[in-house]
């Protein structure tokens, strides 16, 4: 089974993506249960389709597989709630590679970073532009994103 392991912070300072370039992303959920999301994804130029398991703190079962983007093009007409537009930059750092997501359209003025690990007690040097850690806010997922985007936040959220 595939395992994904991942830590999620709110990005600080974004300086940090002074210089980068990034790749736009665009995705949508055919199914946003929490029991199991499945997810389209369009990535630059390559596309895939993606099946990821409840969340359990920073590990869950995550399934991907690389489609033909016509595919993905057609999926993600028919995805429920909104799309997820973002772009992404990976920053180096260490033996890990952190993945900052730029969000746009419903979802802009929100930045995360992104880090994948081996295991749950791996050890993360969290960079001096990382703010807030995020990774069991269920409000940052980007499934529940799509009903419930950034931009229709309250300040008391």
């Amino acid at each position: 089974m595939g395992i994904e392991i991942e830590r999620k912070f709110l990005v600080a300072d974004r300086s940090v993506l002074a210089g980068s370039t990034g790749t736009r992303y665009e995705q949508g959920y055919l199914s946003t249960d929490p029991e199991r999301t499945v997810r389209v994804r369009r990535a630059g130029d390559r596309a895939f389709l993606t099946v990821k398991g409840r969340s359990d703190g920073a590990t869950r079962a995550e399934f991907e597989y690389a489609i033909p983007t016509t595919d993905a093009g057609e999926l993600l007409a028919v995805c429920v709630g909104s799309l997820i537009e973002k772009t992404r930059y990976r920053i180096p750092i260490g033996d890990l590679t952190w993945e900052v997501d730029v969000f746009a359209g419903d979802n802009a003025g929100l930045v995360l970073a992104e880090v994948e690990i081996p295991s749950v007690d791996t050890s993360v040097e969290i960079p001096a532009w990382a703010g807030e850690e995020v990774t069991t806010d269920p409000r940052y997922y980007n499934a529940n994103l799509v009903d419930h985007p950034f931009r229709q936040w309250s300040v008391a959220e």
